[in-house]
């Protein structure tokens, strides 16, 4: 890998996937290197409401949180508020969704790995609106 700087007017933010998104997402990929590096870093922007589907990152994520406030679930587990200036860590395999609080937009860095098959991330089913819902812990 050679140094590089790459410019912010040379990424382009776009619509998140809605089939793996609610809502409206904005996503900005910041940096992504292929083999040695396996590191994804992705600038992800939630409206109100707006959250990802559940899913799992098989070398897990880590989310920090730049501005507004959202939540975070860990499957199992109750629902959690983060908000801008947050760390989020979440274990190899372990199913999850974040996003925006019902009243709050929120932008957060992803960083994760892809897998040995440049895998970042399995999608799975949206997250319904009685589990998003919930009140934070």
């Amino acid at each position: 890998m050679e140094p590089k700087i790459i410019r912010a007017g040379d990424r382009q933010t776009k619509i998140a996937p809605a089939h793996n998104f609610v809502g409206q997402v904005l996503h900005e990929s910041v940096f992504a290197e292929e083999a040695p590096s396996r590191l994804r870093v992705s600038r992800v922007t939630f409206t109100p409401g707006g959250r990802t589907n559940w899913h799992t990152h098989a070398v897990g994520q880590i989310l920090y949180v730049l501005s507004g406030s959202g939540r975070y679930q860990l499957e199992g587990q109750p629902v959690e508020e983060i908000n801008a200036g947050d760390t989020v860590v979440i274990p190899p395999n372990a199913r999850h969704w974040h996003g925006a609080a019902p009243d709050s937009m929120m932008c957060h860095l992803a960083l994760s790995e892809a897998d040995d098959q440049g895998n970042g991330a399995t999608w799975l089913e949206p997250v319904d609106d009685k589990d998003f819902m919930q009140e934070p812990a």
